[in-house]
């Protein structure tokens, strides 16, 4: 297919080269040129000036940028997407964003004859750059469908969850989960160097029974050596928990421990951690 895919980022950029690897015509936009340069001299294909260029005669249009308007500005106006897509083109979008916004985007989109899929992911750096994310989509089986097959060059799983805004509501879930999780997980280490534990020969065993975990098997090692410089910011996650939040507030949800693990974060990104893997919940028990 011929396809456009907007932000480079950590998670678009191998996106968009695996998109091309698949044998998918793709032309990338990015705010900044240089990046979207740089990986047309690795990857192949185009580079476009707007995201509108980009979209011009694109089966689908994928998306991967920031936040609510990091999204708005590449979608919307006269250099935005939609103003550059064909009718029965679709729109996919990968920001871990707002609900609120991908019905909003989802309305547009059909008034302007366009598909359109909110679509964030699971997996982090190293699944993207593997070609093995998980992929959370809201919006119509029909348009699912027909973007499946490609979005299943970077996913290994890719799962319909409901209408318009269901993907969002499906991440927020998933970070929620991890957020209790790392928190547990940075306190079991943190008393196992109390109690004066070998902290490897723990993980060994524990890694095994009913606490395995994805966060256990790739961070435990790193939390007990205090290495933080690296995987998925907390200035992201706190992003993402915000989003939670708020739409708990919208429908009622209780989330106490989301909460109070979201104050933990702010609490590293006053310490100068903002850039640190979300691992880093073990820092402030390891230095109060």
């Amino acid at each position: 297919m011929k396809v456009a895919f907007l932000g480079l980022g950590v998670m678009g950029y191998p996106m968009a080269g695996h998109l091309k690897r698949a044998g998918h015509d793709v032309t990338v936009f990015n705010r900044s040129a240089a990046k979207a340069e740089k990986w047309v001299a690795t990857h192949g294909g185009a580079a476009a000036p707007t995201p509108r260029a980009a979209a011009a005669g694109a089966e689908i249009v994928f998306a991967c940028v920031g936040n609510d308007d990091d999204l708005r500005s590449v979608v919307y106006g006269d250099a935005g997407a939609l103003a550059g897509m064909s009718g029965g083109a679709i729109l996919v979008d990968h920001t871990t964003a707002s609900a609120e916004v991908a019905r909003e985007i989802e309305a547009g989109a059909r008034q302007a004859g366009v598909g359109f899929l909110d679509a964030p992911v699971s997996g982090g750096q190293a699944g993207a750059e593997n070609g093995k994310l998980t992929v959370m989509v809201g919006g119509e089986p029909a348009v699912f469908e027909r973007a499946k097959p490609v979005i299943d060059c970077y996913a290994r799983a890719c799962v319909l969850m409901g209408p318009a805004g269901s993907g969002q509501l499906a991440k927020m879930v998933n970070q929620i989960c991890i957020a209790g999780l790392v928190q547990a997980l940075a306190e079991g280490m943190h008393f196992a160097q109390k109690a004066g534990l070998d902290g490897a020969r723990l993980l060994e065993v524990i890694s095994k029974g009913a606490a395995q975990s994805w966060q256990m098997e790739n961070r435990g090692l790193t939390m007990l050596e205090g290495k933080f410089d690296f995987g998925f910011a907390v200035d992201w996650m706190r992003k993402d928990l915000g989003i939670c939040l708020a739409e708990a507030k919208r429908n009622g949800a209780q989330l106490p421990v989301t909460a109070l693990v979201d104050q933990f974060y702010a609490r590293i990104q006053r310490r100068g951690g903002g850039r640190w893997d979300t691992s880093s919940l073990m820092q402030p028990l390891s230095e109060p």
